[in-house]
Formats: C-alpha cells, sequence, structure tokens
C-alpha cells in the first residue's frame, strides 16, 4: 500500500476500525469528517466481517475503492477497555 500525503484543506477525514473486546458482535468501520477545530460534522459506518485493520482495509476496497487510507493504522484503548484504530484517509 502507498501511503499518500495528507491532504492540505483544513477538515479532516479518518477511518477508525475496532475488536469486538466484549463481543457485542457488531464488527464495523466508522468514517468520519471533523472540521478545522476538531468538530465532528459528519459520519458513516459499516459492517465488516471481521475485526480490526486488515479487514477494514479489504471492506473498504470492496465498499468505498476511491477511498483510500492515508496513514499508518494507529492504535489505541478506549478507557473502557476497547481496542480500537485510527487512520487518516482521503477519497481520490
Amino acid at each position: 500500500m502507498v501511503i499518500k500525503p495528507l491532504p492540505t484543506n483544513h477538515s479532516r477525514m479518518f477511518l477508525t476500525c475496532y475488536e469486538d473486546t466484549f463481543n457485542y458482535g457488531w464488527h464495523h468501520v466508522d468514517l468520519f469528517v471533523h472540521d478545522e477545530y476538531g468538530r465532528e460534522v459528519n459520519w458513516v459506518h459499516w459492517t465488516v466481517q471481521a475485526d480490526g485493520p486488515e479487514a477494514a482495509d479489504e471492506s473498504v476496497r470492496q465498499e468505498e475503492p476511491e477511498l483510500r487510507r492515508l496513514t499508518d493504522w494507529k492504535h489505541q484503548v478506549s478507557a473502557f477497555g476497547m481496542n480500537y484504530w485510527t487512520a487518516d484517509a482521503a477519497w481520490d
């Protein structure tokens, strides 16, 4: 995968994928858009077959082939112990 430079505008679009740590059965990817002040202005999510970055990348290739991940996935852990990953994204 080729990592492209971040866009120069002041909004941020990023993907988030999750680990179903608590077995809720909801495997999904979110696409968030934030304005230049960090406020969420839009989002969408869709289900995936598995958890984590590899499943998210495969899902994006299938569901939104013109959406590109711009950065490596960054692993984080929520306040209540759920693993999740974020990566900046942009439309081709």
